[in-house]
């Protein structure tokens, strides 16, 4: 059985897999102004100002139209072989639905024959589905590079893969540090956990008393969970680096750079005007920047 932490960090993982339907994607929409900045009609509105869209996600797989991958990202998630429909590999469905329900079918019959190793079945179907996404994220063309969906998801399936793809090989050690030093801490309490719990549990006090054990038993859990926590805040971090700086990769600061410096005068509050009696204004420089 998992432990707690364990079955937290699964869910946490798996609710990633979800996470770029609360990426910043949202528009403001004309209503919140008085003026009109977009001349879109609400039929022409683009993807980008829904969580997610099923008729966007279908008229992707019917090919009717390109949708992006974020979509397709998450539809495939729950329509395992979406992403291949949509990159036409129909060759590679039997490959994914065989594999997946091979995997189940045999992790099901060894766990009513009692075999242990049925886990090992269930976890070669999860490989397949894990896989069939990462299959999908490969093949997908985007109309620009870098494109940041692509590093979000490559870094979500294998982190680290986002910076590479960015050509930011000099974070890895970075990531992998926090994620390896969390993963070493959290094995280390595990263990130091599982042997105060069972010596508490079995009453043993021949070498602690059995209030000493408890407290860490306690506190060995504390720490492994704080290990856990690392893993989880290096594995979020370098998926928010890979989307930032695939977005950020284009940018550029043109060479016609310009500082202004002059005097102003600063009114106090609303006072845009001599008030007599009111408050004087104030006067000093403002700095303005070109770029």
């Amino acid at each position: 059985m998992l432990s707690r932490s364990s079955k937290y960090l699964v869910l946490f993982v798996s609710a990633l897999f979800l996470a770029p339907a609360l990426t910043c994607r949202a528009q403001f929409r004309e209503e919140a102004f008085s003026q009109s900045f977009n001349d879109d009609t609400a039929e022409q509105a683009d993807s980008t100002d829904k969580i997610f869209s099923v008729k966007d996600y279908w008229r992707g797989l019917t090919h009717k139209q390109e949708t992006d991958l974020f979509t397709m990202f998450e539809g495939s998630a729950i329509l395992v072989g979406g992403l291949q429909i949509y990159n036409k590999d129909y060759w590679k469905l039997p490959v994914v639905y065989g594999g997946i329900a091979a995997g189940v079918g045999g992790g099901l019959y060894l766990k009513n024959q009692g075999d242990p190793n049925y886990k090992y079945w269930l976890a070669g179907a999860g490989l397949v589905y894990w896989g069939a996404l990462m299959d999908g994220v490969i093949s997908y063309k985007p109309d620009d590079y870098p494109s940041p969906a692509k590093a979000t998801f490559y870094s979500m399936l294998v982190p680290g893969l986002g910076q590479i793809y960015n050509h930011e090989v000099w974070k890895l050690p970075i990531y992998w540090g926090i994620m390896l030093g969390g993963l070493n801490y959290h094995i280390l309490y595990k263990r130091n956990y599982e042997r105060f719990r069972k010596i508490y549990n079995a009453e043993d006090t021949t070498y602690l008393p059995l209030e000493t054990s408890k407290y860490y038993k306690n506190i060995s859990r504390r720490y492994r969970d704080y290990g856990t926590l690392v893993i989880a805040l290096g594995y979020v971090l370098q998926i928010i680096d890979a989307n930032v700086f695939a977005y950020m990769h284009n940018f550029e600061v043109t060479e016609d750079l310009a500082i202004d410096v002059s005097p102003t005068v600063i009114c106090p509050g609303d006072n845009y005007a001599f008030t007599p009696g009111g408050p004087s204004p104030a006067f000093g420089m403002s700095i303005g920047f070109r770029f």
